[in-house]
C-alpha cells in the first residue's frame, strides 16, 4: 500500500505549495522520525517512507487527544491520519469497540477496514466494517469477537445499537470521515440518534473532510468539545475550496452523462449552464422526464414565469436550475453545491462567473464541465489563463449509477423500517417468504435465508406498503347496480361540466344537432331514453292523481247539494 502523491501534494518537508490555516495554539509539525515507534512500524507495514502533509500537521493534535476538524483534499492521506494515532490510544486486551469511524458509504467503510488491517497488523487490534445492504450474521460475529475498531455507516451502526448487538460504553475515539456528507440533511438524524448511545463522558472526536460548508461548521459543535480547525488547501486563484473538474462526453451523449453525474454526485442543489436557450429547454425537459425537481430560466420566459422560478429558488423549493449566463447573472441559490457546464462558455470571463455561483461566502463547491475533444482544448486554455487546477472526472457508468442510487435507497428503507411500529413490522413479516422468493433465496436454504434476512425484511416492507395501498382502492368498481349508478353519475356530471365549460345550456336535442346519436356514447343515449320514460311515468302518475282528486271533489259537492 502506498500513499497517493500527485501534483497537489508533496512531502512533509515541502509545504510551500499549500495555504495552511492552523489553530492559535498550534503544535509543531512532525516528520516520520518524530512519531512513536509503533507508528513508524505501522507506516513501514504500509510501505510509507514519509508522512503526507496533512499527517505531518495533524498527528500532533490527534496524539495529544485534542478535538480537531481537519480539511484536506481527497487522496491526501486523511485515512492514515486518523488511524495511526489510534495505536497508542486503544487497548488490544479490551475486547470491545473503542474507536468508531463513521463513513457515508459502504465502499469507504470497506476501504478504511482494509487500510486499518494493514496498519494494525500484529498489534492485536481488530477492525470490523458494518454497513447496510448485506446480512447481519458476519457483522454480529465480528462484534461478538471483540473487535476494537468499528467502521460503519450511520444507519447500520444504529441498527446494531437498537438490536443490542453493539455497545459503545468503552468508546474512546470518534471519527467522522467525509464530515460534510455525514452532517448533511440525509445523515444528520441518524447521527443524532447514534449520539444518544455514546457514553456520558468526553470522547476524543475528530472530523475529516475536503470541504466544510457553513452548516457543517455549525453542526460540528453538537458533537465536539472546543474543536480546533486545521486546513490545507492548494494555492489557487479564486476559491480554493471549489473543485474544477471536467468529464469527457460526446455531444449526443451529454444528456445521459449529465443524468448519471446527478445520480452519482447527488448534489444538494445545482445550476446547469447552457450557451443557448434551445439547450436550456432541452436539458430541462430531459431532467423533468427523469423526475428531477428542475426548472429553467432563460431570456424568452415571461416575467411572471421568471418570478415564479425565482420564488422557488429563494424558498429553497428548486433543486436544479437550468439557465443561460444572462438569465442566471446575479442569482444566489442557498447552499449551492454544484455547477454543471453543459458546454464551456464562449467567453473566458463567463467561466469565472459560472464557477462563482458556488463556493460563496467561504463555502465549498464543485464545478463540472461536460466537454468533447474540441471543447476540452478550449477549457484547458481557460484553466491556463486563470491558473485553475483542472482535473478529469471519469464519466459514470450505468453500474456506477445503480450502485450510488442503491446505497441511498437502502439507507432510506432502513431508516423507514426503524421508524415502523411493532404492529407494522409484524404485518410486514407476513411477506418475508414472498420477498425471499422474489430475491431468489431458496426456500429450503435456511443459512442463505438468515443471511438475507435484512434485505428480505426491507423488501417485505415494500410489499406490505403495496398491499396497504390496494386496500384503500375500490375493490369492485364496475360490479352491481351501485357500480352502474356511480358510472352513470360520473357520465352525467362530466357531460354537464363539459356543457358549462362550452357556455351552452343542457338540451335533450343537443346530441342530434352535433351529429345525432352516433356523436355520443351509446350508453349515454340509453340513459337519456330511460330518463325520458321515467319522466313520462311521473307525469302520468301526477295526471292520474289530479283527475282522481277532481272527481272526488265533484262527488262531495254533489252530496252536499242533495
Amino acid at each position: 500500500m502506498t500513499q497517493e502523491h500527485n501534483d497537489d501534494f508533496f512531502s512533509a518537508d515541502d509545504l510551500s505549495s499549500f495555504a495552511i490555516s492552523e489553530p492559535e495554539n498550534a503544535l509543531p509539525r512532525v516528520g516520520l522520525n518524530d512519531v512513536p515507534e509503533m507508528l513508524r512500524a505501522a507506516c513501514a507495514r504500509a510501505g510509507w517512507t514519509q508522512l503526507m502533509p496533512v499527517q505531518s500537521l495533524a498527528l500532533p493534535y490527534l496524539l495529544a487527544g485534542r478535538d480537531i476538524m481537519v480539511q484536506s483534499r481527497t487522496g491526501s492521506g486523511k485515512t492514515g491520519c486518523y488511524l495511526l494515532p489510534m495505536l497508542p490510544h486503544l487497548d488490544p486486551e479490551l475486547q470491545a469497540p473503542q474507536a468508531l469511524v463513521l463513513v457515508p458509504t459502504r465502499e469507504l467503510a470497506v476501504q478504511v477496514e482494509h487500510e486499518a488491517a494493514t496498519l494494525f497488523e500484529g498489534t492485536g487490534l481488530r477492525t470490523v466494517a458494518v454497513y447496510g445492504g448485506v446480512g447481519y450474521k458476519k457483522q454480529i460475529e465480528a462484534l461478538r469477537g471483540g473487535a476494537q475498531v468499528l467502521v460503519g455507516t450511520p444507519g447500520r451502526v444504529l441498527d446494531h445499537l437498537l438490536r443490542h448487538t453493539l455497545d459503545l460504553e468503552a468508546l474512546r475515539v470518534l471519527v467522522f470521515d467525509e464530515a460534510d456528507r455525514m452532517l448533511s440533511i440525509g445523515f444528520y438524524p441518524d447521527m443524532k440518534e447514534v449520539q444518544r448511545y455514546l457514553p456520558r463522558r468526553r470522547i476524543h472526536t475528530c472530523l475529516f473532510s475536503a470541504t466544510y460548508p457553513p452548516h457543517v461548521l455549525k453542526l460540528a459543535g453538537e458533537f465536539m468539545t472546543s474543536p480546533d480547525m486545521l486546513s490545507l488547501s492548494c494555492r489557487e486563484v479564486h476559491v480554493a475550496e471549489v473543485q474544477h473538474l471536467f468529464c469527457r462526453a460526446r455531444p449526443m451523449e451529454k444528456d445521459r452523462v449529465l443524468v448519471r453525474l446527478l445520480e452519482t454526485e447527488n448534489p444538494a442543489s445545482a445550476i446547469i449552464f447552457c450557451n443557448t436557450k434551445a439547450n436550456v429547454h432541452y436539458v430541462t425537459d430531459v431532467l423533468k422526464g427523469f423526475g428531477y425537481n428542475a426548472d429553467e430560466l432563460s431570456a424568452d420566459l415571461s416575467q411572471n414565469k421568471r418570478e415564479a422560478v425565482l420564488d422557488k429558488i429563494r424558498q429553497g423549493r428548486l433543486q436544479y436550475l437550468v439557465a443561460t449566463d444572462v438569465a442566471a447573472r446575479g442569482i444566489d441559490i442557498p447552499q449551492l453545491s454544484h455547477v454543471f457546464l453543459y458546454e464551456p462558455p464562449e467567453d473566458h470571463e463567463c467561466y469565472i462567473h459560472r464557477a462563482g455561483r458556488t463556493g460563496r461566502a467561504g463555502a465549498a463547491g464543485t464545478v463540472i464541465s461536460l466537454v468533447d475533444v474540441m471543447q476540452l482544448m478550449e477549457l484547458e486554455r481557460i484553466a491556463g489563463h486563470f491558473r485553475i487546477a483542472l482535473r478529469e472526472l471519469a464519466a459514470p457508468s450505468e453500474a456506477d449509477v445503480a450502485a450510488a442510487a442503491g446505497q441511498r435507497l437502502v439507507a432510506i428503507l432502513e431508516a423507514r423500517f426503524r421508524g415502523m411500529t411493532g404492529l407494522e413490522k409484524m404485518r410486514a413479516a407476513r411477506y418475508v417468504p414472498l420477498a425471499r422468493t422474489l430475491a431468489g433465496v431458496p426456500s429450503g436454504d435456511t443459512d442463505a435465508a438468515a443471511a438475507e434476512e435484512d434485505d428480505t425484511l426491507l423488501l417485505a416492507m415494500l410489499l406490505d406498503a403495496c398491499h396497504q395501498q390496494s386496500l384503500r382502492e375500490t375493490r369492485f368498481p364496475d360490479a352491481g347496480d351501485d357500480g352502474g349508478q356511480a358510472r352513470r353519475e360520473r357520465s352525467r356530471s362530466g357531460r354537464g361540466r363539459r356543457r358549462r365549460e362550452s357556455g351552452r345550456k343542457e338540451s335533450p336535442a343537443e346530441p342530434e344537432a352535433h351529429g345525432g346519436a352516433d356523436a355520443v356514447p351509446q350508453e349515454t343515449v340509453e340513459e337519456s331514453g330511460q330518463t325520458g320514460k321515467k319522466r313520462r311515468r311521473r307525469r302520468s302518475r301526477r295526471s292520474s292523481g289530479g283527475n282522481a282528486a277532481r272527481e272526488a271533489a265533484a262527488a262531495d259537492a254533489s252530496g252536499q247539494d242533495s
